[in-house]
């Protein structure tokens, strides 16, 4: 089994795959794959059915698409506990993994996942409040009910689909309440988030597009234009 991933530091997709390979002991083999340099598109392509990142490549199957990618690792080993064992729990926990993945454009937007950065006060909160505002409920209500540190007690696939979320708050200090800041340094203290972590803060590579100060100084040109 392969995972085709990209760029630690900006991947969000791939960290939500990647982490539940790894925290589940899952073996497989990286291949990891650059969003930026010459021709890194062309080379995506190659590898990608989609043009995009992660892929998991498991003899003759080829999966370009995170939660498919979750749902066949659930199916593949269903004693790993990738999703919650109870029927309901499980089915919230698919409900708010769906609304992640289909969902808060603006914050995606706004505060593309950096993990070697820290940029307070650079994102607008007007313009993120309503994302935030549905983290935190959804937040809120799970971390109640089983009472943490993960959503539904232990790590599992839906706690990977908001990992990313957990590092937007801590690159950008977006203001949170003091149950969901307890969530972010969770996911930071999960082993294979501290993993990928580690290997993230020392790639060299930029991705302009990612990158928070690009992004304001173009959109600055632009008005001024």
């Amino acid at each position: 089994m392969k995972l085709i991933f990209a760029n630690r530091n900006y991947s969000s997709w791939s960290l939500r795959a990647w982490l539940v390979l790894r925290h589940f002991n899952i073996p497989f083999d990286e291949d990891l794959v650059l969003l930026n340099g010459e021709g890194w598109q062309q080379n995506l392509r190659k590898k990608s059915p989609s043009g995009k990142v992660p892929v998991l490549v498991d003899g003759d199957v080829v999966l370009p698409e995170t939660t498919a990618i979750i749902e066949y690792l659930h199916d593949k080993y269903p004693a790993k506990g990738i999703w919650p064992s109870n029927r309901m729990e499980r089915a919230y926990a698919r409900s708010a993994a769906a609304e992640m993945h289909g969902g808060f454009n603006a914050l995606r937007d706004a505060a593309p996942m950096n993990l070697r950065a820290s940029h307070p006060g650079k994102v607008d909160f007007d313009v993120v409040a309503d994302d935030l505002k549905r983290i935190e409920r959804i937040w809120g209500d799970l971390l109640s009910r089983s009472g943490g540190p993960y959503l539904f007690g232990a790590f599992n696939a839906a706690d990977a689909m908001f990992a990313p979320v957990a590092t937007r708050i801590r690159t950008y200090e977006l203001p949170v309440s003091d149950l969901a800041q307890e969530y972010v340094e969770a996911i930071y203290a999960l082993p294979a988030f501290q993993e990928w972590f580690a290997e993230a803060v020392k790639e060299p590579w930029v991705v302009e597009h990612d990158e928070i100060d690009i992004i304001l100084a173009k959109r600055d040109a632009a008005g001024s234009a």
